[in-house]
């Protein structure tokens, strides 16, 4: 088994990123419309806040996470509405410490987990660190957000590289929940790391089929937070050209995705 710590440690990292953007937020900019339609800032932090929270009792108390899987199996289509709308909804200094609180619990309740456990999530059951993984690559994105709304500029860095892992773990996933079929072969990915001097790849070196490009985009790519047609992510082949216009990281319906800039309508 991996020693986690390290994905735990980027965890903390990320969430104590987007911490220093949002902490001295004046009320109008807690209030500030980000690119989720009817999200503001505010129900950006307060769905990490949630979903940290879910993630804690997945851990350490699971017939509560039963329930929570139980409520939104009932109200599945405004379930994770409801949770950011109810959060939003606290003064900016009382979400603030919601979500500092529980992530820290969190982080309390996975460094305590027994080595190979594994807990019940929305979708398949998650290791330490894939649930760690989950949650940066979700905090990342909903930082992205947030960073959009602010006009607030991220520099990118290697905790991309698990963003990135989702996203390719995810090829197959992104085209069934489209009801498509999803290619029998393996892709070649080769990613330039935020660092500029390494290239993050997967899959065999000879695949016919190919997507390049900077990390970064890869990450905007699959958490939907960029159209591809604004993004420097290059296929070779059918198959793979199909997956970039349809790529995506997180579980759930896709969602209609970021207009290309200079859309109109």
């Amino acid at each position: 088994m991996s020693d986690p710590t390290p994905v735990l440690d980027d965890l903390r990292e990320e969430s104590d990123e987007l911490d220093r953007i949002v902490r001295e937020l004046s009320e109008e900019q807690w209030a500030r419309a980000t690119p989720a339609p009817g999200w503001s800032v505010a129900h950006q932090i307060a769905h990490l806040a949630w979903t940290d929270r879910a993630a804690q009792l997945a851990v350490t108390d699971p017939e509560a996470f039963a329930r929570e899987v139980q409520k939104a199996f009932v109200s599945s289509d405004t379930f994770v509405d409801e949770g950011a709308e109810e959060g939003a909804g606290l003064p900016p200094a009382e979400l603030l410490a919601r979500w500092r609180k529980g992530r820290a619990l969190l982080q309390v309740a996975l460094r305590a987990a027994p080595t190979g456990a594994r807990f019940a999530w929305f979708g398949p059951p998650m290791s330490t660190a894939s649930m760690a993984t989950g949650r940066i690559m979700e905090t990342w994105a909903h930082g992205q957000d947030i960073a959009d709304a602010l006009g607030a500029v991220r520099k990118p860095t290697n905790r991309l590289r698990h963003v990135v892992r989702i996203g390719v773990r995810a090829r197959d996933f992104a085209f069934s929940v489209r009801g498509m079929s999803a290619p029998e072969e393996e892709f070649r990915v080769e990613l330039v790391a935020p660092s500029g001097d390494d290239v993050w790849a997967y899959g065999p070196e000879d695949a016919p089929q190919r997507v390049t490009g900077p990390a970064l985009d890869f990450c905007l790519l699959v958490t939907r937070r960029a159209h591809r047609a604004d993004l420097a992510v290059h296929a070779e082949g059918p198959d793979a050209d199909r997956w970039l216009d349809i790529a995506q990281a997180f579980a759930g319906p896709p969602g209609a995705g970021r207009e290309p800039k200079g859309a109109t309508g």
